[in-house]
């Protein structure tokens, strides 16, 4: 007995073709050329979602820097400080601190100098 995949074959193409909404012209028409695209675009997706997190550690070390500089010491030197001082905090802290509470980021800075003057 032969079957007919019919139903099947139109609720998978059309699971896709919904996936690939706002794709460009016909990779969002049809399904060969939206599945090919999707393919793609999940692998983009996978390997950005950890792209992400070295991103924002990167733009966090550049805060962290210019407000470093600002207190008259560098980077690799303020960490080394906080290392010294047992100050555990995280670099996202740190780069809001240095955006948001200049004041509160001088403190910790002033400690960092102290614990590498002893």
């Amino acid at each position: 007995m032969r079957v007919k995949t019919g139903t099947v074959r139109h609720r998978r193409h059309k699971k896709l073709l919904k996936q690939a909404r706002g794709f460009y012209s016909g990779r969002r028409k049809h399904f060969r050329k939206a599945k090919e695209q999707l393919e793609r675009s999940l692998v983009y997706a996978y390997r950005d979602r950890r792209q992400k997190k070295r991103d924002f550690r990167r733009l966090w070390i550049v805060r962290i820097n210019a407000a470093t500089r600002l207190n008259g010491m560098n980077y690799s030197t303020f960490m080394h400080g906080l290392k010294v001082a047992n100050i555990e905090l995280d670099r996202k802290i740190l780069a809001d601190m240095a955006m948001n509470a200049p004041e509160s980021f001088t403190k910790v800075a002033d400690a960092s100098k102290l614990a590498l003057a002893k």
